[in-house]
C-alpha cells in the first residue's frame, strides 16, 4: 500500500533526525500533524504563535547545523511565520517550513483564507513550491531540504487541504545525500594574501561566526602574525574565554574602545567567516583580505585587496603554509601587546560598573545623581550575575537591543557556551522563542534567555509553551519599562524620549498565574541571591529585575556630535517633564 503524501512527508523528517516540529495545528495540515501523532521519534510542539515556531526552528538550526522545522496552516498561519523564517534566513539556517493551502480546485478563486504562498515566500525563501500531484513526492520533498541545506536558508513547500490524506502512485523512499563540501581558495590567491601579511607591520584579525570551526587554526594564525583579534558577536561562543591571549572583543555600538582602537591602528585587516555590515566601523586606507564562503560577501563592506573564497579552516592553513618561516615570538607583538592592556583596563572598568554597591560610592552617587535617581538596579550587576551563576555549557538567547548589549559585554562565551539571536535581522521578541527551540534539543542543558521587556511582550503567550512542554528556561527580563534601544537613539540624535515609555504588568506575577515561578527584585543587594534562586529552582524560571531605564551603552568610539545629541535631549526632556501638567 502506498503512503500517503503527509506520511511520505513525515517519514522523510524523521530519517533526517528531526526531532521536533514547532507550529500551530490547523485545518489544511490536519494530516501532517495526524502523521506526527504517530511517529514516536518525532515531536510535536504546539506553540501560541507561528512567529514563535519559526524562531525556535531557527535556533535548533543553528544550535545543530541541521534541518530545523516549523509549520503554519492556511492563509494567516503562514503568514504568521514570515518574521521568524527571515530571521532564519538572514542567520543562514536550513528551515523547512511546510504551509497549508485552500483546496486545490479552489486555488485562484479568492477562497476563504486563501494566500499565494509562492508569492508570499518569494523573497525569504531560497526555495518555494506548491504540490498540486502526490506523485511530485518525494522529489519535490528532496531539493526543497537540499536547497535549505545546500544554500543554507530557508524552503517553503506549501500542502494543499486536499492533498495530505491521497497516497502517491509510484511510492519510493527519498534519497537526500547531503554530504558538506569543503572549499579552498586558488593556490595563487593564497600566497599573495600571504605575502601581503609577511610584510605587514600591524595585523588585525576581524573573526566572525564562520570561523567557529576553525577556532584551533585561527588562534594558530594569530601567534603566528601577532595579531589581536577583534570577534562579531557571533564568534563570542567560541573564542571568549581565558584560552584566547588575543582576542579584544568587539566592535561597532555594542564594542568596546580597545577593539575600535586595534581595527584603527592596524596596516592590515584579515577578515575570517564574517560579513560584518556596519561600514563605518571599518577603518579607511586599510590593506584588506576577506576569506569568505560566499563569494557574494567579498567586498561588499569595505574595498578588499585579495579575497579568498572558502572554508575558513582550510584558508587559514594554507596561509599558513605560505606564510614566511619567521620564528614564533620573533614577529613584534607590540600591536597585539598595546590591544590587550587595553581591553584589560576597559573590562577592570566594566566590572566596577557590575559592583552591586558602585552606587554607594562617591563616584557611583555622583553617577546616579545624574542617571539614576531612582536608584533601580543597573543592567551590568543583572548581567554580571547571570554570568557568574550560568553553567559553561549554558545556551543564551538575546534579544535584540539594550539585552544584547549587556549580554556581549559581561557574559563570557567560555566553555562550550553558545549564543544565538536575532543579529542580522535584529528582530524583537526572538529571545524567548529562541530558548524554547534550544531547550527542546535538550532538556538537561541550562538554556538562559535575556529578555527585554518589549520583546518578551510582545509574544506573551508563549510562555504558556514553556509551561505545557515543561522546558526549564530561564528567563532573565531586563524591566526598565522602555525600548530602551529606540530612547538611546532618540537621544544621541538630540531628539527627547517619545512613545518608548511601557506599561509593564509585573512579569512574576504574569508568569505565576501561568504556572510558571515568577521572581521580580528591585534592590541592587537582591540580585546574586535572585539570580542564584532562579538557575536552582526546577522547570521554566522567569526573574523580573527593574532595571535602570537611563543607563547609557557608550559606544566604542563616541563622537562628538552624538554626545551634543544627548545633551541637548536630556534637556528636551526636562523642559518637556516641567511644562507637563498631565502628571506623567
Amino acid at each position: 500500500m502506498s503512503r500517503t503524501v503527509a506520511r511520505v512527508i513525515v517519514d522523510a523528517l524523521s530519517e533526517l533526525g528531526v526531532r521536533q516540529v514547532f507550529g500551530v495545528v490547523g485545518d489544511a495540515l490536519n494530516p501532517v500533524t495526524d502523521a506526527i501523532r504517530g511517529t514516536e521519534s518525532l515531536e510535536w510542539v504546539g506553540c501560541r504563535h507561528e512567529e514563535a515556531a519559526a524562531f525556535a526552528a531557527s535556533a535548533q538550526s543553528q544550535l545543530t547545523g541541521t534541518l530545523g522545522v516549523c509549520m503554519g496552516t492556511v492563509g494567516p498561519g503562514s503568514v504568521h511565520l514570515l518574521n521568524g523564517l527571515y530571521d532564519a534566513a538572514k542567520s543562514h539556517a536550513p528551515v523547512l517550513a511546510i504551509t497549508g493551502q485552500v483546496p486545490l480546485a479552489e486555488l485562484g478563486s479568492d477562497y476563504f483564507q486563501e494566500v499565494d504562498n509562492d508569492a508570499l515566500f518569494s523573497d525569504v525563501a531560497v526555495f518555494r513550491a506548491t504540490i498540486t500531484s502526490p506523485d511530485q513526492l518525494p522529489q519535490m520533498l528532496e531539493t526543497a531540504v537540499r536547497t535549505a541545506i545546500g544554500r543554507k536558508g530557508v524552503a517553503v513547500l506549501t500542502v494543499p487541504g486536499d492533498l495530505g490524506e491521497r497516497e502517491l502512485t509510484d511510492d519510493r523512499p527519498p534519497r537526500f545525500s547531503l554530504a558538506p563540501a569543503v572549499t579552498r581558495p586558488d593556490g595563487s590567491a593564497a600566497r599573495r594574501a600571504a605575502e601581503l601579511l609577511d610584510r605587514s607591520e600591524r595585523v588585525t584579525l576581524l573573526v566572525g561566526e564562520g570561523a567557529r570551526a576553525a577556532r584551533e587554526d585561527v588562534l594558530a594564525l594569530a601567534e603566528r602574525l601577532a595579531a589581536p583579534m577583534v570577534l562579531t558577536l557571533k564568534a563570542k561562543a567560541g573564542f571568549e574565554g581565558d584560552h584566547n591571549p588575543f582576542q579584544v572583543g568587539q566592535t561597532g555600538l555594542i564594542g568596546n574602545p580597545a577593539a575600535a582602537e586595534a581595527l584603527q591602528d592596524a596596516d592590515t585587516l584579515l577578515l575570517l567567516g564574517t560579513d560584518f555590515p556596519y561600514r563605518d566601523w571599518y577603518p579607511e586606507g586599510r590593506t584588506v583580505i576577506q576569506v569568505d564562503t560566499e563569494a557574494t560577501h567579498i567586498g561588499r563592506r569595505v574595498p578588499v585587496d585579495v579575497g579568498l573564497v572558502g572554508d575558513t579552516g582550510a584558508t587559514v592553513r594554507d596561509l599558513l603554509e605560505h606564510l614566511g618561516t619567521v620564528t614564533v615570538g620573533a614577529r613584534d607583538r607590540s600591536h597585539l601587546d598595546k590591544a590587550r592592556e587595553h581591553f584589560d583596563r576597559w573590562r577592570a572598568g566594566q566590572a566596577r560598573l557590575a559592583d552591586p554597591d558602585h552606587d554607594k560610592g562617591l563616584v557611583g552617587r555622583l553617577r546616579s545623581a545624574l542617571d539614576n535617581r531612582a536608584h533601580d538596579i543597573r543592567p551590568e550587576v543583572l548581567a554580571a550575575a547571570v554570568d557568574r551563576a550560568a553553567a559553561d555549557d549554558a545556551v543564551f538567547t538575546s534579544d535584540t537591543g539594550m539585552a544584547t548589549v549587556w549580554l556581549s559585554r559581561f557574559v563570557e562565551m567560555r566553555g562550550e557556551r553558545r549564543l544565538i539571536g536575532s543579529y542580522n535581522l535584529g528582530s524583537m521578541a526572538n529571545a524567548m522563542p529562541q530558548a524554547l527551540g534550544a531547550q527542546c534539543l535538550d532538556r538537561e542543558r541550562q538554556v538562559v534567555a535575556f529578555c527585554g521587556d518589549g520583546g518578551l511582550s510582545m509574544l506573551l503567550g508563549d510562555l504558556m509553551t514553556l509551561k505545557t512542554q515543561r522546558l526549564p528556561v530561564k528567563l532573565v527580563v531586563f524591566d526598565n519599562r522602555r525600548l530602551g534601544m529606540v530612547k538611546l537613539e532618540q537621544e544621541q540624535a538630540g531628539l527627547p524620549e517619545f512613545g518608548t515609555v511601557l506599561d509593564n504588568p509585573d512579569f512574576a506575577a504574569v508568569a505565576e498565574a501561568m504556572g510558571i515561578t515568577g521572581i521580580r527584585v528591585t534592590d541592587p543587594s537582591d540580585v546574586e541571591a535572585a539570580v542564584r534562586r532562579a538557575f536552582d529552582t526546577p522547570g521554566p524560571v522567569l526573574l523580573d529585575v527593574l532595571t535602570n531605564p537611563d543607563e547609557i551603552a557608550v559606544p566604542a568610539k563616541p563622537t562628538v556630535e552624538q554626545g551634543w545629541g544627548f545633551a541637548v535631549a536630556k534637556v528636551k526632556e526636562v523642559v518637556r517633564s516641567q511644562g507637563d501638567t498631565s502628571g506623567h
